[in-house]
């Protein structure tokens, strides 16, 4: 299996659009799975579209709690 590695910002705007309820989710979901890399970071410049994530390199914004097990699974 490839191995996933999965980055969530958890700056400050990140932090109140919700970031800490998908890191939650994010951090569950790496129990679950094997070959996870889990990591934060801070800014990524682009407050105004988050909460964003990255998974391998593919960016993605305006992430919920919601969407985040539809993201991971259509990138696995």
């Amino acid at each position: 299996m490839k191995s996933k590695e999965i980055e969530i910002c958890l700056g400050s705007s990140c932090h109140s659009r919700g970031s800490q309820k998908i890191a939650l989710i994010l951090k569950e979901y790496a129990k679950e799975n094997e070959n996870i890399s889990l990591k934060g970071c801070l800014c990524k410049g682009k407050c105004s579209i988050g909460p964003n994530v990255v998974i391998n390199t593919k960016d993605y914004s305006n992430v919920n709690e919601y969407g985040i097990l539809d993201i991971l699974n259509e990138t696995y």
